[in-house]
């Protein structure tokens, strides 16, 4: 990165409300955390993680306000940790969804590719909407396998 590019950014993340900047940090520290956890954990022990740090069980009705900040925060951090992958994004953002006791549903699926391989995806769901992870339409292709609520596995 150019150092006029790097000034840019910071500047960028200044101008934002604090409510974003903090907001954007936890979404940093949670994606480089879960991305962490699935190099060096089995899926089962992070969930189970994950699970203990989230508040599902006092879920709120739905507020589109919170959960489009949280989803741009996690996809923005997601451009800056190597290898946060569709389940790293679906991971953080229900974790954080579930600190502010939002509806998230961590879905997984599958689909065979076109050259013949299996393929797996994740996504997040919140009051039956795709919130990250793709479109209803790009998600069609997936068989879902597994739908993760918060509840410990």
């Amino acid at each position: 990165m150019k150092r006029t590019d790097c000034t840019r950014r910071l500047i960028m993340f200044l101008r934002l409300p604090s409510w974003d900047r903090r907001l954007l940090i936890k979404a940093t520290v949670t994606v480089g955390a879960v991305r962490m956890g699935l190099w060096v954990l089995p899926f089962r022990i992070l969930r189970r993680i994950v699970s203990t740090t989230t508040t599902a069980n006092e879920v709120q009705t739905a507020d589109r306000t919170t959960i489009n900040r949280v989803v741009w925060a996690v996809w923005t951090a997601s451009r800056y940790v190597p290898a946060a992958t569709c389940l790293t994004q679906a991971l953080a953002t229900q974790v954080l969804l579930g600190r502010r006791r939002q509806p998230a549903c961590l879905r997984v699926g599958v689909a065979k590719g076109e050259d013949g391989q299996l393929q797996a995806h994740a996504w997040v769901e919140s009051d039956g909407a795709v919130i990250i992870g793709g479109s209803e339409s790009e998600l069609g292709q997936y068989t879902p396998l597994l739908a993760l609520n918060g509840a410990i596995l």
